[in-house]
C-alpha cells in the first residue's frame, strides 16, 4: 500500500512539472530581456513577438483595427512601401516613428515602449533588407 501512495504521488508530482513547464505565455519583462542581435534578424523568431505583444495586442495595428490602416501581424502586412522600405532605414517610416522622430511617435504614451535592442534591432533588420526569415 506505501508503495501505491508512493507511485501515486510520483505521478502526479512528475506531471505537475511537465505541465507547469509547458506554459509557454510570454510577458511583457520576459520579451523586453530577450536580445535581439547585431545582425541577421529574423523577423519570425524576433521581431513578429515584438510586434505582437507591443503593436497588435493593445488593439492598433492588428487585423481587426488596423491603426492608420496598418496591421503588424505578418511580413505581408508589414513591409508596405513607404512603413518599411527594405534596405533604406532613412526613408521608413517606421524607424521615424518608433525613434520619436515622427509627429505621431509609436507606441503612444500609455502602452509599453519599445526598447532600445528593439528598436535597433528592427532597424538592423530593415538594413538587411526586411527579409522574410
Amino acid at each position: 500500500m506505501k508503495n501505491l501512495k508512493f507511485l501515486s504521488m510520483t505521478i502526479f508530482l512528475s506531471a505537475l512539472i511537465i505541465f507547469s513547464s509547458c506554459d509557454d505565455t510570454i510577458t511583457i519583462h520576459d520579451l523586453d530581456n530577450r536580445v535581439i542581435p547585431e545582425q541577421n534578424v529574423k523577423f519570425g523568431e524576433h521581431l513578429l513577438p515584438v510586434f505582437d505583444m507591443k503593436c497588435n495586442s493593445s488593439g492598433c495595428h492588428n487585423d481587426k483595427d488596423r491603426a492608420g490602416s496598418l496591421a503588424f501581424t505578418s511580413w505581408t502586412n508589414t513591409v508596405v512601401p513607404g512603413i518599411v522600405n527594405p534596405g533604406d532605414t532613412l526613408t521608413s517610416r517606421m524607424i521615424w516613428s518608433i525613434t520619436g522622430a515622427s509627429v505621431r511617435p509609436m507606441p503612444p504614451l500609455g502602452f509599453p515602449p519599445l526598447t532600445i535592442n528593439q528598436i535597433q534591432g528592427i532597424r538592423t533588420w530593415i538594413k538587411e533588407g526586411a527579409k522574410n526569415n
